[in-house]
């Protein structure tokens, strides 16, 4: 396929903000669909579209050239990912990193295909079955305490199989990635409304759902957390999998060796104090300085002359000073 280099330097840019970077940015997911999709799997597609509402893309369009760990599959998939990236004329220039194709068969029934994108490549895939799926319908519990859209999760991996054995630890890495949303450096505890529990069960299959955070009052300064399932929930079978190419994964990997890394000085608490002056340390409040202010000597300072008080000791000044010139006078008469 023939690529025209973009005359307009707007478009230029944005392309620029989509190329491969040392440190990546938010990526999008695109959400495809097979040649045949049941209904469970259409429902599992929607649950993750909905909770990456803002950061997907879904197609319903059947996709009959697609077909999963065969020749030609990265083609088609890099083919539709160029060109939702290339699509100048509407304005549509999106950033994917990720990608699910769902697709239903008697050998494979509910079979979903995990991969992640570098460079409008396919990175690398692991296909899961899909088993005991229960959507956001199906869970009763209080709305108010329902995840806000965008919001950053708790991802927790429960198990020894993410540490031993090669297929979880591939699968764990997939989501991580794909559930973490887009990095951030900075973020307010307070904020975090939702947490990710994936379980495993056997050494092929994984246990996720999807809870909601509640910080509930402890009688102490770190409160009390409740996790309350809202949905979906469902058993993830590991089928098959491929790691990404060498050459794909050195280039991926590479990181800013001119970058200088920022040096972090380790400080002991009785240090600090013993470096600084009126510095005290409380179990309570942590770290607490004194500040001596010197005395501002009010007294000295200049009035106004439309103070009340400046015009009563003008007038007490002024009665004196006739008061001692009448005096005077009548001294001098008496003479």
């Amino acid at each position: 396929m023939k690529i025209k280099t973009p005359m307009k330097g707007r478009v230029k840019r944005e392309l620029d903000k989509r190329a491969p970077k040392l440190v990546e940015t938010g990526k999008k997911t695109l959400i495809l669909q097979g040649t045949k999709t049941s209904g469970t799997l259409n429902s599992v597609l929607s649950e993750i579209y909905h909770l990456k509402k803002g950061g997907a893309v879904r197609y319903t369009r059947k996709n009959d050239n697609i077909r999963r760990f065969e020749s030609g599959v990265e083609t088609s998939l890099e083919f539709q990912n160029l060109c939702l990236t290339l699509n100048i004329v509407k304005i549509i220039l999106l950033n994917l990193g990720y990608y699910e194709y769902g697709s239903h068969s008697k050998k494979r029934p509910n079979n979903l295909v995990i991969g992640r994108m570098y460079d409008h490549h396919v990175y690398d895939l692991i296909e899961v079955g899909v088993e005991n799926f229960k959507s956001i319908e199906s869970f009763s519990y209080d709305k108010k305490i329902a995840p806000r859209v965008g919001s950053k999760p708790f991802i927790a991996f429960i198990g020894e199989g993410f540490e031993n054995v090669d297929e979880l630890k591939h699968l764990k890495e997939v989501l991580l990635y794909f559930l973490r949303g887009e990095v951030v450096e900075n973020i307010n505890l307070a904020g975090l409304d939702r947490v990710y529990v994936c379980t495993t069960i056997s050494s092929n299959k994984v246990y996720l759902t999807h809870c909601a955070l509640q910080l509930k009052k402890s009688g102490t300064v770190v409160p009390r957390m409740e996790l309350v399932e809202v949905g979906p929930s469902m058993d993830l079978v590991v089928r098959r999998h491929r790691l990404p190419n060498e050459g794909l994964r050195k280039e991926a990997m590479k990181t800013a060796k001119d970058q200088p890394k920022k040096k972090v000085r380790r400080i002991c608490i009785l240090t600090l104090l013993t470096l600084f002056k009126n510095v005290s340390s409380d179990a309570i409040q942590g770290t607490i300085g004194k500040i001596y202010i010197p005395d501002q000597k009010v007294g000295e300072l200049a009035l106004p002359n439309k103070a009340k008080g400046v015009k009563s000791e003008r007038r007490e000044a002024k009665n004196k000073e006739a008061n001692e010139h009448a005096s005077k006078k009548q001294k001098e008469e008496s003479e």
